[in-house]
């Protein structure tokens, strides 16, 4: 029997007032829309934190889990630069939806 391949995902939201988030998930596009509904995280809720803008695809769910944990022991400085080698204006880098703005 031939092996699925999987996809997981480590991102970073920020809001208006670039305060952060990093989350990991199997379903970038459903997860992102439903940090914008409000749904599962009191925090991204609270502080209005719906711009995606930063993203990594893994293959294994242990690799992201790792990567994400390690990303959220990082100092805000290296977040930053993290998202400005992809995004120097902090771009939402996912499409948006009329629901969820």
């Amino acid at each position: 029997m031939p092996t699925r391949d999987h996809q997981y995902w480590v991102y970073i939201l920020a809001s208006q007032s670039r305060r952060l988030y990093t989350g990991v998930t199997n379903d970038l596009a459903r997860r992102v829309e439903e940090h914008r509904a409000g749904v599962g995280s009191a925090f991204t809720r609270r502080y209005k934190i719906h711009r995606l803008v930063h993203f990594e695809e893994h293959r294994n769910v242990r690799d992201a889990i790792q990567r994400e944990r390690e990303i959220k022991a990082w100092r805000r400085e290296k977040k930053t630069r993290l998202i400005e080698s992809h995004s120097a204006g902090w771009l939402d880098l996912a499409p948006s939806s009329p629901a969820a703005r």
